[in-house]
């Protein structure tokens, strides 16, 4: 299992500037590999191997005069560029080739400068811990961290994040959860921050200062909605054996009316996440497929009752006239479809990853041994764990 933790670093004025050049550089190595490799494959439709293109990109580039510049950063930071470029045609190729789920990944595309997010990753070889806390990145030096959480193990790489409004990271039952709408909280912030940034000449500094604003204000509302889903998911995690959550087209959503809402409430990400916690605390998530009618189901009866449309949120069943909340039994409903679709139904095992126990077959004598019956552990008189309980697992090696 590979964690990601993100902890906030505070570089001083001259490593600002220092970040800014490996920045760069690291985008000049990849622009300048990608544009080797589609040359190689327009020619002769052949693949150039990695070692080569370092060479070619990296070691005789810094030969040139117009790129003596890259001397001047980390090779490390250099290198970890073109294994990028590797693993973005690899999941291409692996998505094209139906080995990938989720959403489509195109083949990579040219870095460009303007853009407003910038990063670079450092292997092993160009980062270290200093028992004073402090972290040293190859000619960048001792930078400040702020440690929100100690780390599990020694990272095994560290990936250092410039985001839009300036900020700088080193890795990045029955109960109701509402909905808390961050982005529309701060509608109003954001609107004038908008006008603000509207009203500058283009080119100008003060737009750029006015840009920064707007995207801060952005920031504060993906950083909130961020932690909304971490401390959500980690009470579900914790406090249920198993959940289950409807698998929903977010993407075909997002292009609706309802896009606003629909990214404002992370419903993509608030699915990641708790999967992430479930195989790392040993706990079940399952997910039932869209086409369930769950909100069109009564959980009493389980009479499909028809469509209905978003601002029906209480209904009666014509069937068994049970008044429902409509969210609470589609709940319900996705609760019990995800229980009969999981291993832990009648004739599964009990806890998941773990098999069903079988009595030892005797020795066969002769050319045709008798087959004997295949006893479950219920049947074996083998108590099952009250309640479904899964077993929890420890966490494999994690990286950082």
């Amino acid at each position: 299992m590979h964690l990601r933790y993100s902890f906030r670093i505070e570089p001083t004025p001259s490593q600002r500037i220092a970040l800014a050049r490996t920045f760069g550089c690291a985008r000049v190595v990849f622009n300048d590999a990608l544009a080797v490799r589609k040359e190689t494959w327009q020619a002769d439709r052949s693949r150039i191997p990695t070692g080569a293109l370092a060479k070619r990109v990296i070691t005789e580039a810094k030969k040139t005069p117009e790129r003596a510049w890259l001397a001047e950063v980390s090779v490390d930071a250099l290198q970890s560029s073109l294994r990028d470029l590797d693993s973005a045609y690899t999941n291409s190729f692996a998505w094209v080739a139906g080995k990938r789920r989720g959403r489509r990944m195109g083949l990579p595309a040219f870095k460009s400068k303007k853009g407003s997010r910038q990063s670079v990753r450092f292997s092993k070889n160009g980062f270290r811990l200093r028992e004073n806390g402090r972290l040293n990145l190859a000619k960048i030096g001792d930078v400040r961290v702020r440690w929100s959480r100690p780390l599990p193990c020694a990272p095994s790489s560290v990936t250092v994040v410039k985001d839009a409004s300036g900020r700088y990271f080193v890795l990045s039952d029955g109960t109701v959860i509402g909905n808390p709408r961050f982005l529309r909280r701060a509608e109003r912030r954001l609107r004038k921050a908008q006008q603000n940034l509207s009203r500058k000449g283009k080119g100008s500094k003060n737009r750029a200062e006015a840009r920064v604003k707007v995207d801060r204000t952005h920031a504060r509302a993906a950083d909130a909605r961020k932690d909304w889903c971490h401390q959500t998911a980690s009470r579900l995690i914790r406090d249920n054996q198993a959940v289950y959550l409807e698998d929903l087209a977010v993407s075909a959503l997002a292009r609706t009316r309802l896009a606003k809402s629909v990214h404002d409430a992370a419903w993509g990400m608030f699915r990641r996440i708790p999967e992430e916690k479930a195989a790392r605390y040993g706990r079940h998530v399952g997910i039932v497929s869209r086409w369930l009618p769950s909100s069109q189901t009564c959980h009493v009866c389980w009479t499909v009752d028809g469509r209905k449309p978003l601002h029906v949120r209480t209904w009666r069943c014509e069937c068994c006239g049970t008044e429902h909340v409509r969210d609470l039994n589609a709940s319900r409903v996705i609760l019990a479809a995800g229980r009969a679709e999981r291993l832990n139904a009648p004739g599964g095992p009990v806890s998941p990853g773990v098999e069903i126990p079988r009595q030892a077959r005797p020795v066969g004598r002769g050319t045709h041994p008798k087959p004997q019956p295949v006893t479950t552990g219920r049947q074996a008189g083998i108590p099952a764990r009250q309640g479904g309980e899964d077993v929890k697992i420890p966490p494999s090696k994690q990286s950082w």
